[in-house]
C-alpha cells in the first residue's frame, strides 16, 4: 500500500469518517472510525496533513492529532461544500475535506487553545443568559398587559 500523505476526516458524534490519498492524489482508503478507535487510527500512520472541517470539536481533534506529528488544517464548511461531487453524507463530506485541504489558495482556521476555547464558552454562556432574562422579563410584561397591568420600561 503506498504512503497516505492526505486524509480527510469528518468528524460527528460516534462514527468518523476517513479518506486517505497518496502523493497522486489517487485514493488509497476510505474507512468509518468509532470515536475510541480514532486516536489509535492515527497513532499508526506516518505524520501526513489531516483536513478537518472546523466546528466546535475539530480543534480538540486538532491538538490531540497534531501531538502525533500529524499537520492538521482547519477548513471553514463554506469552503467545503464546493467540493462535495454527489450527494450529501459523511463518506463524501469527508472526500471534499482531503480535496480542498490541498488547494493552494484555500484558507484555514487557526487552532484554538483550551483556554481559549473555555474563553469563548463563558462568553456564549453570558449570551445565552441575558437573552434567556430578557425573553423572560418580555413575557412577563405581556401575562401583565392581558390584566391590564402596564409595566413601564427603564
Amino acid at each position: 500500500m503506498k504512503e497516505i500523505t492526505t486524509i480527510g476526516l469528518d468528524t460527528a458524534k460516534s462514527v468518523f469518517q476517513v479518506h486517505g490519498v497518496h502523493a497522486d492524489h489517487q485514493p488509497v482508503l476510505r474507512r468509518q472510525l468509532k470515536r475510541r478507535q480514532v486516536l489509535p487510527f492515527f497513532a499508526k500512520l506516518s505524520p501526513c496533513i489531516v483536513g478537518i472541517e472546523a466546528c466546535s470539536a475539530s480543534h480538540h481533534w486538532s491538538r490531540e492529532l497534531t501531538k502525533l506529528g500529524h499537520s492538521v488544517r482547519l477548513i471553514p464548511p463554506r469552503y467545503v461544500k464546493p467540493y462535495v461531487k454527489s450527494q450529501k453524507n459523511d463518506a463524501t463530506d469527508a472526500e471534499a475535506i482531503c480535496e480542498a485541504v490541498t488547494r493552494p489558495s484555500m484558507r484555514f482556521v487557526p487552532t484554538k487553545t483550551r483556554g481559549q476555547q473555555s474563553m469563548l464558552m463563558l462568553h456564549r454562556t453570558r449570551h445565552l443568559l441575558i437573552r434567556q432574562r430578557t425573553a423572560t422579563i418580555n413575557a412577563i410584561r405581556a401575562h401583565l398587559v392581558e390584566f391590564g397591568i402596564a409595566a413601564g420600561i427603564r
